[in-house]
């Protein structure tokens, strides 16, 4: 019922003030090209730090025991979306993927991608370190490791209008069919319900997410993850996205998707044309 009713208040929260939002980064320039070469406003995912202020008094009320760890989870949503507001606007896309943006910084320059994966890293060590005291370092590290590829995940598969809120969706319905009496999930509940707003927005084209959206749900399911899942688990997750990050550093994930007649058909579900 709690993730229910923070759901509702998420979504409620994000249906009022995401038209200001929108129209804020229309007149204010936050707007790049699409995959269609059409200029729309980015950093939609912005809408969550707004939202997840508000919606903290109802967290905190139901989070007695749970305190330090509902802040953490806020602080981290914050720090993860900050870092994706920057390569927003002031990222360049000369380098891609993991392996340009480290290779620009071998070459002294450092990139907001190289800032973010840093950052993100150290960002998610910290989390790990403070919300697990006590636990052998390979827990520790393996955590740090599933929060920073979550975060990762989302923003390498947000090529395509909708495609990381689908992915968010599956993720977030798969830790709620197992850990469905799990504190945490009501943490990431108000994020789960404003995407339903969203949704419309970034299927027709219209705003896009952003890396601040993408940075944000990342982090927020991983985090939510390593609080809910056991240690084999959170490993066995980590092995495969490690696995899919290595995979999209050499084969088109896009390509992949427009060959498959079952992926591409979920890819553009509810998509405009």
């Amino acid at each position: 019922m709690k993730i229910l009713i923070a759901g509702g208040v998420g979504f409620i929260l994000t249906l009022v003030t995401l038209p200001f939002l929108l129209k804020m980064l229309q007149d204010t320039g936050a707007t790049r090209p699409n995959y269609r070469g059409e200029s729309i406003p980015v950093g939609m995912g912005l809408i969550f730090v707004f939202v997840y202020i508000l919606a903290a008094f109802l967290l905190v009320y139901w989070s007695a025991g749970d305190l330090a760890l509902l802040v953490l989870f806020l602080m981290g949503v914050m720090f993860f979306a900050t870092l994706g507001l920057l390569d927003d606007m002031l990222g360049s896309r000369e380098s891609r993927g993991l392996k340009g943006h480290f290779g620009a910084l071998l070459k002294g320059k450092l990139t907001t991608g190289a800032l973010k994966a840093l950052g993100g890293g150290a960002g998610a060590l910290l989390i790990s370190f403070i919300s697990m005291p006590g636990r052998p370092w390979w827990e520790i590290l393996t955590a740090a490791l599933l929060v920073a590829l979550a975060a990762n995940t989302i923003n390498l598969v947000d090529l395509r209008p909708g495609r990381a809120i689908k992915v968010f969706y599956l993720w977030f319905l798969i830790i709620l069919a197992v850990f469905q009496d799990k504190l945490p999930l009501v943490f990431i509940a108000p994020l789960a319900g404003g995407l339903l707003v969203c949704a419309p927005a970034d299927l027709k084209a219209r705003a896009m997410l952003g890396d601040t959206g993408a940075n944000l749900l990342g982090a927020a399911l991983g985090m939510v993850s390593i609080w809910t899942m056991t240690f084999s688990t959170q490993l066995a997750v980590v092995i495969f996205l490690l696995l899919l990050h290595l995979f999209t550093e050499k084969y088109s994930l896009t390509k992949i998707i427009e060959r498959n007649r079952f992926l591409c058909f979920l890819d553009n579900l509810g998509r405009s044309k």
